[in-house]
């Protein structure tokens, strides 16, 4: 799994032209058909259908699927949906509270919380070292009430780092896609280990 940028179209130049480098062994990608299609929940009742691009390694032959920065590997929301939710725990609010505001169910919500405390502090040393990497001086944030908080507060000044370093690049991201781009999709992913990938570019 690798995550790509939101634009389709230029995502299929980057395969034609072989910009697109596997995460393994950093061979070419080259398209190869598509995955399964599935529908993605974004704020409210939106919903969206996505196909998501297949590709294959020239060097070691694995394949890859390619997701948006706007989706997360094995959630049915995008990535702004779950990410809204983390930032709203993180400023207090409970399952169910979150859950009445998103439209949600409680018990898909406790999932998100669930999965991303267990991997918070992981994440906020990861997204705090991002940070320092991609601007000299990052604006860092302060001691936080809970190892969640300081994920989220982690992740947004990585994105506020990128916005500093990239400019319209970066500031066409959210935060939380920005947070789905360097961790391929896995923010929410199995296990407490985090790798960070795509750190030199966006992409």
């Amino acid at each position: 799994m690798l995550t790509v940028g939101n634009d389709e179209a230029e995502v299929e130049r980057q395969l034609a032209v072989g910009q697109l480098e596997c995460p393994g062994c950093g061979g070419q990608l080259h398209g190869w058909g598509h995955a399964r299609d599935r529908e993605i929940r974004l704020g409210g009742e939106a919903r969206r259908r996505l196909r998501p691009r297949r590709a294959v390694c020239s060097g070691c032959g694995r394949t890859h699927v390619l997701l948006p920065a706007w989706v997360l590997a094995r959630r049915a929301d995008g990535a702004g949906v779950i990410g809204e939710a983390l930032a709203l725990a993180a400023a207090g609010l409970g399952c169910a509270t979150i859950a009445g505001r998103l439209g949600r169910a409680a018990a898909t919500v406790r999932g998100w919380l669930r999965r991303f405390a267990v991997r918070a502090e992981a994440l906020r040393s990861a997204f705090t070292a991002l940070a320092c990497e991609l601007d000299p001086d990052p604006l860092l944030p302060g001691p936080s009430g809970s190892a969640l908080a300081g994920a989220v507060a982690a992740i947004l000044a990585a994105a506020v780092a990128a916005a500093r370093r990239w400019g319209e690049l970066a500031s066409a991201l959210s935060p939380w896609e920005l947070a789905t781009a360097v961790t391929s999709g896995l923010l929410l992913g199995p296990g407490a280990a985090v790798q960070m990938i795509n750190t030199s570019c966006l992409w």
